[in-house]
């Protein structure tokens, strides 16, 4: 009786054994497979993003789309291949959708302003305040060209060549000044001559400055005149319209014509001065 006992025991224990074996075995094919899987998966993602992005510019399509549209199927597809590996593994599908539910709920509420900006991102792809290429202000001061609009980010870079990420809720909600929209830009130059000389003299002399600089357009003639009388000079405004992108030097190589020009007509530049008179 004892000898069949032992049989017996033997027999569970190599069938036990055996069973745990193929479980393993198979666990750790499935778990190989899941790898290979997922290994294949990401190639495959960055695979199909790298083609849609060379579909899409040669489709011509809008640069911010382009960005955003990219940025969210990728994310979308490595979720998918990450959902493969998991039934791969065994993991049922009711199971995956219940825990991705439950997920995203979390997810949705601890990663609320994260979701404002994914909003915020399509608010600003529908209505277009700017896009790629533009040239924007922001409310707290910042300033550069707009790079890149992705999920959650816009990528700004500075003019001193510095790469900025604002997030899409604060562009969205906040005020921005699009430097780049309108193409046709007015430049108002103050200069102070002082008192007594001649109006109309100041006048010729800044027209034929005027005159030379092919970049100032003609379809509006520039105006000078008199904007006020201060303490020290005579305030003269220069009004002219360029293009956005000649704005800056045109007007560096303006100031820099007239600041030799007028000496050389014996017209000066007055500057501050304080009268002491000492009592005795």
């Amino acid at each position: 009786m004892n000898t069949e006992n032992i049989l017996i025991k033997t027999d569970s224990l190599e069938s036990i054994a055996t069973s745990l074996g193929q479980m393993i075995v198979n666990f750790g094919s499935k778990l190989i497979s899941a790898i290979l899987i997922l290994i294949f998966g990401i190639w495959l993602a960055n695979k199909l993003t790298n083609g849609l992005k060379r579909l899409l510019e040669q489709r011509k399509i809008e640069g911010s789309l382009q960005s955003f549209f990219i940025s969210f199927i990728n994310i979308l597809l490595k979720i998918l291949v990450v959902i493969v590996v998991l039934t791969t593994i065994g993991v049922h599908m009711t199971s995956i959708i219940a825990v991705l539910g439950a997920a995203s709920l979390a997810i949705g509420m601890a990663l609320s302003g994260t979701l404002q900006n994914v909003a915020a991102g399509i608010i600003i792809l529908m209505f277009k305040p700017f896009k790629v290429g533009d040239v924007i202000e922001i409310s707290t001061g910042e300033s550069g060209v707009v790079k890149k609009i992705m999920l959650f980010t816009t990528e700004v870079q500075t003019f001193d060549n510095q790469v900025v990420f604002f997030p899409n809720s604060s562009l969205a909600n906040g005020v921005i000044t699009n430097l780049s929209r309108g193409g046709l830009r007015r430049t108002d130059l103050k200069i102070g001559i002082s008192y007594g000389t001649k109006i109309e003299t100041v006048r010729k002399i800044l027209l034929g400055i005027l005159s030379k600089e092919k970049r100032i357009l003609k379809n509006n003639p520039p105006e000078i005149f008199v904007n006020d009388l201060g303490d020290n000079a005579v305030i003269i405004i220069i009004r002219y319209w360029t293009k956005y992108e000649d704005l800056q030097s045109v007007k560096s190589e303006l100031l820099e014509t007239i600041y030799k020009e007028l000496p050389a007509r014996k017209i000066n530049f007055p500057f501050q001065q304080v009268d002491v008179r000492l009592l005795k």
